[in-house]
């Protein structure tokens, strides 16, 4: 696949070439097929998802209505996607509309959303369903060509895959000559994943890059002994503090909001060099988020504690360092937290795992073991059939968007 001369330009401008999958992503959606994308951090997935629909709007200006659905597990990531897409949007002068719709989008753009879609809509699976739900959905969603789901791994197969697999089937109904594109960055079972996208006219194209560069895992060494109980890192505080002077930008990823405080709190404490050091998790308001968002992208926070609001796909190349405190809670968990540090392709990770007591350091070192032999685990729903309370949210869905009767 050769790129269009205006996309050519901004590509060697930023020193960049078409990656194989990349290009292979475009032949997928000239052909129609729906697609799974596989890639290691750092490989330009996200841009190999976007490609397509750029172009496609590019050579066909006179499009009305929207284009492509983003679909996203996290409005953190949302976001994060809708400052990266906007760059080359930009760049290369393209007359391409770009709205987000999260719980956090404010009234005036959701009615703004409605009169008149953008061409790229970048939204979550429950603000999918919402929108599915108004009387007028089939307008807003009657040309859409490409629908692209992120991280589709990381939900796929619990309710709230079960969710948006409905919804998927809802918009089949209403734009039918949709495709689909999954991306993901660890996969223990392609071929139940890309069952999960595929369209009932073909199976999804599995499109997987197996040139990965193994991450530097280590766990912290620290000056006091490991406790027996408990679920805080306090031992650990200096050596922590130590390892955020030594780095650019570190992030600490905790597994609950609870840990998260105290950590900051800890650590704040102790801040004698004054860092910038930020708090980030799902209980602060939309307006605290997007400003810390913003603060770390430009480079003014030295660290940031966070709890899994943050640990997909989200596009930091100032982060140089991760360390995961507390036990991983699974190697593909894991993989995409350590992810965040050096996020480009070929270069490896570099993370420290803190372990809050004595079994926790059981569950790294496992954790550590798989990934050296590449062994990662599966996901426990895989296969399984969808909830059935699901399903009654979902009739209740289809009832408020059109006339319906009991068959």
């Amino acid at each position: 696949m050769n790129l269009p001369p205006l996309f050519k330009s901004w590509f060697d401008k930023q020193e960049w070439q078409l990656r194989p999958h990349q290009s292979e992503m475009i032949d997928c959606f000239q052909k129609h097929l729906s697609t799974l994308l596989i890639a290691p951090t750092g490989s330009g997935k996200t841009l190999a998802g976007f490609l397509p629909s750029l172009i496609d709007l590019h050579q066909n200006p006179s499009h009305r209505g929207l284009h492509t659905l983003y679909i996203s597990p996290l409005k953190a990531l949302t976001y994060d996607i809708e400052r990266n897409l906007t760059a080359p949007i930009e760049a290369i002068q393209l007359p391409i509309t770009v709205g987000v719709r999260t719980g956090d989008t404010n009234s005036y753009q959701r009615t703004k959303q409605k009169s008149k879609p953008p061409h790229i809509l970048l939204t979550t699976p429950e603000s999918l369903m919402i929108l599915l739900s108004y009387a007028d959905a089939a307008n807003m969603f009657r040309n859409l060509k490409w629908v692209i789901i992120d991280e589709c791994h990381s939900f796929a197969f619990s309710k709230r895959g079960d969710f948006t697999s409905l919804a998927l089937s809802c918009l089949l109904r209403i734009a039918p000559r949709h495709r689909r594109c999954g991306l993901s960055a660890t996969v223990a079972a392609p071929d139940i994943l890309a069952a999960w996208i595929h369209t009932p006219q073909q199976p999804a194209h599995i499109v997987q890059i197996d040139e990965k560069t193994p991450p530097q895992i280590q766990i912290l060494t620290c000056k006091k002994p490991i406790p027996f109980s408990g679920y805080s890192a306090y031992y650990a505080c200096e050596e922590i503090y130590d390892c955020i002077l030594s780095h650019k930008l570190v992030v600490l990823f905790v597994n609950t909001r609870a840990q998260a405080e105290r950590l900051f709190q800890s650590l704040w404490q102790m801040n004698s060099e004054n860092l910038a050091i930020a708090l980030y998790h799902g209980s602060l308001d939309p307006t605290t988020r997007r400003n810390t968002e913003k603060m770390v992208a430009d480079g003014k926070i030295h660290a940031l504690i966070a709890t899994s609001a943050l640990e997909l796909g989200i596009d930091w190349s100032n982060i140089d360092c991760v360390l995961q405190i507390g036990a991983p809670k699974g190697v593909c968990r894991l993989l995409q937290r350590i992810g965040r540090a050096n996020h480009q392709y070929l270069v490896p990770s570099k993370a420290f795992l803190v372990p809050t007591n004595c079994f926790e350091v059981l569950e790294c070192q496992a954790a550590m073991d798989l990934i050296a032999r590449n062994q990662l685990d599966h996901d426990p729903n895989e296969g399984k059939k969808g909830a059935l309370d699901v399903l009654a949210q979902y009739i209740l869905n289809c009832c408020c968007q059109d006339k319906t009767d009991v068959e």
